[in-house]
């Protein structure tokens, strides 16, 4: 579906001018692309904040479709141009359903994947309106097909997982090779290929979505290999959500799947990154859970947030177990679940609070009543957690979360672990309320040994993330390094279209 000529013109006309009216070269110019799933868009729009603050010769411009228009605006400075891309229409998938988290159910999700890929001539669409290819696309790697159209216009293109170098890396090592996961005893460690001796991983944490590349039938196979397909690993560079005081042991096995000279650009935590023009969420209160963390923080570190992400659907079984688990723990919580017609079987107290609606989670985790975060373990909730020096429960269920609970609890000592099997979230794998109650009081129990290493690893995480986007701090070099080698190399790039 291509833009109409109206678009195309205010494209051109509007979006890439700077704000006093003067044409944007192309040579500062750069297009953000996230996929339309939370956890995928918020870091790109923090980068893009980051992006502009920190680089105000640069036009940035992200693009986005109508029905997640209102959510990047309102987490962007006014200097990012919004540019809409129609969202395609592909039944069996309703009209206005634009992002993940808006699925009615999860069966949809296969047909969800192959929409966005119909993005493409809207895409190539946008591009040709440009007066001059612009300096580069960052784009995420579901939307594979960013990758040749950007090359047919004479852009680089910085691909994004939204993952650490640590998960990205074995990830990739593991579909290199596969059979790894069978060497040895049934279900014990193994060694991942190619990454430092201290990376091994039981076959249970090897992420479903893998597993299920061994089946060409699946749906979500099939899209990996008919749409994103080589598209990643030809990228011209990756950008990384993550700090290189955690993370920099995992670069050169990264790099290494990349084409030759590709680097890795670790620039995050993106949200710090963007400073106060990303707290775009921080009003957004509405059900007092500051307020209600105010009346505990005569209480330090007393209050458990629990928070499971957006993706992972969570059954009746086992959120009653969770309720169960938190009340016989004896700590505070602050709770937030996702199911509209669940009820809690216990009474939770005072010192219980379960939320339904939207939580602002930074400042939540940054409030000194908070001691610990019962996460799934998604990458942006770690980056959060470990940024605000709180260490982590992780309880993770899909995706790469096993690989970044590992990270978390088992290299980096920030954090104890619920041990799950990657994609099992039903009985009977529901994880029973005595084990909930017993990792709970080894999270918040602050007396022992253990609980003390991990609050401390906690805290140097903490200092690495503030220092990495502070001046001359790792991640605002990379940066800084990321825009004068593409400024450096426009004109070769343009004039001889090398991608």
């Amino acid at each position: 579906m291509a833009p109409t000529t109206a678009t195309q013109d205010a494209t051109a006309t509007h979006h890439h001018h700077a704000a006093n009216g003067t044409p944007v070269a192309g040579r500062d110019h750069v297009v953000i692309f996230p996929f339309m799933a939370k956890g995928h868009t918020l870091p790109l729009l923090h980068f893009a904040a980051a992006l502009s603050v920190h680089h105000r010769d640069l036009c940035v411009t992200l693009l986005t479709t109508p029905a997640n228009r209102a959510f990047a605006a309102g987490r962007l400075p006014p200097s990012v141009r919004l540019v809409e891309l129609p969202f395609p229409s592909l039944p069996p998938l309703p009209p206005g359903v634009e992002s993940t988290d808006a699925l009615p159910c999860p069966s949809l999700y296969p047909a969800f994947l192959r929409a966005t890929a119909l993005l493409r001539d809207a895409f190539a669409g946008f591009l040709a309106s440009l007066p001059s290819p612009p300096l580069a696309l960052v784009s995420d790697f579901f939307l594979g097909f960013t990758r040749r159209a950007a090359a047919d216009a004479g852009v680089r293109r910085l691909v994004f997982h939204g993952m650490s170098c640590f998960s990205m890396a074995t990830c990739k090592a593991l579909i290199v090779n596969p059979a790894a996961a069978s060497v040895g005893p049934a279900g014990s460690p193994f060694h991942v290929p190619g990454m430092p001796e201290h990376v091994t991983i039981t076959p249970d944490e090897v992420p479903d979505t893998l597993v299920k590349l061994a089946d060409p039938e699946d749906p979500v196979t099939r899209f990996v290999i008919d749409d994103v397909g080589f598209s990643d690993v030809l990228s011209w560079g990756v950008l990384v959500n993550s700090v290189a005081a955690l993370d920099e042991d995992y670069v050169a096995p990264l790099e290494s799947f990349y084409q030759p000279g590709a680097r890795a650009w670790l620039v995050g935590p993106l949200f710090l990154a963007a400073g106060d023009t990303s707290e775009g969420d921080k009003e957004q209160d509405p059900d007092g859970c500051l307020a209600w963390l105010d009346e505990k923080a005569a209480q330090p570190g007393s209050v458990a947030y629990v928070s499971f992400g957006t993706q992972a659907h969570i059954t009746d079984a086992q959120l009653d177990e969770i309720a169960h688990g938190l009340a016989q723990s004896g700590h505070r919580f602050l709770w937030v679940v996702r199911s509209d017609t669940w009820s809690p079987p216990v009474d939770v107290g005072p010192d219980g609070r379960i939320v339904r609606g939207w939580v602002p989670q930074r400042s939540v985790l940054a409030h000194k009543a908070v001691g610990g975060f019962v996460s799934h373990c998604g990458w942006n909730s770690v980056m959060e957690s470990l940024a605000a020096g709180k260490p982590i429960l992780a309880w993770p269920m899909i995706a790469e979360q096993h690989l970044n609970a590992r990270h978390v609890a088992d290299v980096l000592g920030a954090g104890v672990r619920i041990r799950t099997k990657a994609g099992c979230m039903a009985a009977p794998d529901v994880v029973g309320r005595a084990e909930v109650e017993e990792k709970v009081r080894q999270l918040m129990d602050a007396d022992g040994e253990a609980a003390r290493t991990m609050r401390a690893r906690a805290a140097w995480a903490r200092q690495a993330a503030k220092s990495a986007v502070s001046d001359g701090g790792a991640s605002r070099v990379a940066l800084r390094e990321l825009v004068d080698e593409l400024q450096r190399t426009y004109g070769d790039i343009v004039s001889e279209g090398k991608m």
